[in-house]
């Protein structure tokens, strides 16, 4: 069925109070975007901001009364915000659409270096005898399509990990460490902050035909403090700072590591945090995103 949506565009300290009126006035869901194309890269832990200035979208059945919901809208914010004027209020019609399937339809198998593909479940993968990743991320960031990931993929084809160990530190849905164990490697520690992840990263493993004893995930707090061969990380440069000695400590003395989740902006400060333990190779960049890669003294 149709959808109605009422946009209006806010200011962040008024966020959560349009929100409710719009949840009173009987929406089905709320959003917020940014207006005025404002990235928010890299919040703070525990931290939900929003863009100074933001627009928040109520969806509504198309049969809502509009002018009733206007009306409301209009009365609650006189009561809350009497001093500062109604801000407009955009309504349209959004048009009937299987928005799952659509995105489905648009995820194509893609390429990693010269062996690795990582291809849709729902998809046949286009060259059989290649490796092939069959991946579907479910609630879990990882698909491959963004430049982070993309670079520690293409990172992963290129190194030998035959019979090593990996762990996969923000593993998401599983697909650096998945992908590592169809390269060759014996045994993954998956670790994440987030249980749909380690939920994602398990489905994935079964969908790949992979023994359930290859990969164990784990959440942060009960990870073991294993050494491994390799140690993949495409977090974000906040977390990859604060956690460094964690981080670090997973690798053992020879051992490889792939930072990714970074802006080449961000370059210096990881390289100087991390070339206490590492010798660490160029910089690898791509679309404004880069990858640190390094060997453990």
């Amino acid at each position: 069925m149709p959808w109605l949506q009422i946009k209006i565009e806010i200011t962040p300290e008024k966020s959560e109070q349009y929100e409710d009126i719009l949840l009173a006035a009987g929406c089905a869901a709320v959003t917020f975007e940014d207006t005025k194309d404002q990235p928010i890269f890299e919040p703070e832990l525990g931290t939900t901001p929003l863009w100074s200035h933001t627009t928040i979208t109520g969806l509504f059945d198309a049969s809502h009364d509009l002018q009733q919901t206007n009306s409301f809208i209009e009365q609650a914010h006189q009561q809350l915000f009497a001093d500062s004027p109604l801000p407009a209020i955009k309504a349209e019609i959004l048009e009937d659409k299987d928005w799952e399937r659509a995105w489905m339809e648009n995820y194509h198998p893609m390429q990693f270096g010269n062996r690795l593909w990582v291809c849709p479940s729902w998809r046949e993968a286009p060259e059989p005898d290649a490796v092939n990743l069959m991946l579907d991320p479910g609630l879990a960031f990882g698909t491959g399509t963004h430049p982070t990931t993309a670079l520690c993929l293409n990172w992963l084809d290129g190194e030998p990990l035959d019979g090593k160990q990996i762990v996969d530190f923000g593993c998401g849905s599983g697909i650096l460490g998945i992908a590592a164990l169809l390269l060759g490697a014996e045994h993954v520690t998956a670790i994440d902050i987030d249980a749909q992840a380690l939920l994602a990263t398990r489905d994935n493993l079964q969908r790949n035909k992979l023994a359930e004893s290859r990969l164990d995930a784990w959440l942060p707090e009960n990870a073991p403090a294993i050494e491994a061969d390799y140690v993949v990380a495409n977090i974000l440069a906040g977390p990859l700072t604060e956690l460094a000695p964690t981080i670090a400590g997973h690798v053992k003395a020879g051992g490889r590591l792939a930072l990714s989740g970074l802006l080449s902006n961000q370059a210096q400060n990881i390289v100087d945090t991390y070339s206490q333990w590492f010798e660490l190779d160029p910089v690898v960049e791509k679309d404004d995103w880069i990858r640190v890669t390094g060997t453990k003294r």
